[in-house]
């Protein structure tokens, strides 16, 4: 059976406008004809996909994630289905792949296919654009990474003070050439933890040159951190320690030393996220603990909330994180 993602491809334009064309919106004749032909062509029934979608806009939520092979989404996304399926909601689940064109079209469903609502990781904190469903009257909440110009509720966890904490706590165990590996530029979280970084570091009289010459972007992907990790070794003054914002670049960071015969403690490696196998390594690895299933299930339950009617103002929820340390971070090797 044709679907309006399908009628949409096949008359070059989005789904949305699809979904105008056939509910009386306002759409060029050209494009109207184009679609039309391409719902004939393929069999598409706008009147089954009508009376299905308004089935579909009381019962089921999108959640637009980077990648659900990252533990922490994989967490947050448990969360999300747990909560919503105790008021009768179903979860579509969409990766992004931090790519604001993916990201966009997977909006452009959610209103076409006339979704209950939308629960969104963003891929951009600049450009991400959430004005259409807004506009329609969609609920939204922002999970983790929020847009700075979305007028929606928001779930986040306070970044800046798990970077700020995690860097005193290697500056605190004798570290003093601590490297960055953070995420992507334009992303919340990245420039979040790195700021918290910053702070601790200035805090400490580190040169802002030498926190700039440590500091590394990465893609929140393994190869990311094994790349930046290689990059900081290289440096004609190395660190003595890393603080990684986000556990799958962690294993990267790790294989980098690993391959370079340098092992923790004597080189401190900390790890923003959860790694599920983070005490059963040698040495069991510090980590920064993200309430990720938390920000699940308290962003399905704002959404619920908005769905019941609340004529509450927008909210943010502010979640921590929590530093366990473990002996990674023991302590530099002594000099001399």
């Amino acid at each position: 059976m044709a679907t309006i993602s399908d009628v949409a491809r096949a008359a070059g334009v989005s789904p949305a406008t699809v979904s105008r064309v056939f509910n009386g919106g306002r759409v060029t004749a050209e494009r109207a004809e184009r679609v039309r032909k391409a719902a004939a062509d393929l069999g598409f029934s706008p009147n089954r996909v009508a009376r299905s979608l308004r089935t579909q806009r009381a019962s089921v939520i999108g959640l637009l994630v980077p990648d659900v092979e990252n533990p922490f989404f994989a967490s947050l996304a448990r969360g999300v289905e747990d909560a919503a399926r105790r008021t009768g909601l179903s979860v579509v689940l969409c990766n992004t792949d931090d790519d604001v064109e993916k990201e966009r079209g997977y909006l452009g469903i959610a209103l076409a296919e006339q979704m209950a609502g939308v629960i969104v990781a963003a891929a951009s904190r600049t450009h991400t654009d959430l004005s259409a469903l807004v506009a329609r009257g969609m609920p939204v909440v922002a999970v983790d990474r929020r847009p700075r110009a979305a007028e929606v509720d928001a779930v986040t966890v306070d970044n800046q003070h798990g970077g700020e904490d995690a860097t005193v706590h290697l500056l605190e165990r004798g570290y003093r050439r601590i490297a960055c590996i953070t995420g992507p530029a334009g992303a919340s979280t990245s420039e979040d933890r790195l700021a918290g970084y910053r702070a601790a570091m200035r805090d400490a009289g580190t040169p802002d040159e030498q926190t700039r010459a440590c500091t590394r972007h990465g893609d929140f992907r393994a190869e990311g951190g094994h790349t930046a990790m290689r990059e900081l070794l290289a440096l004609p003054t190395p660190p003595d320690a890393v603080f990684v914002a986000d556990s799958l670049m962690t294993v990267g960071a790790l294989q980098a030393l690993r391959e370079a015969g340098i092992e923790p403690p004597g080189f401190g490696v900390l790890s923003f996220g959860d790694l599920p196998w983070a005490s059963l390594v040698r040495p069991p690895l510090t980590t920064v603990e993200l309430p990720s299933y938390d920000l699940g299930s308290s962003a399905a339950e704002l959404l619920r909330d908005r769905l019941a009617g609340s004529g509450k103002p927008l909210q943010t929820v502010v979640l921590r994180t929590v530093l366990q340390a473990r002996e990674s971070t023991a302590g530099p090797v002594p000099s001399g």
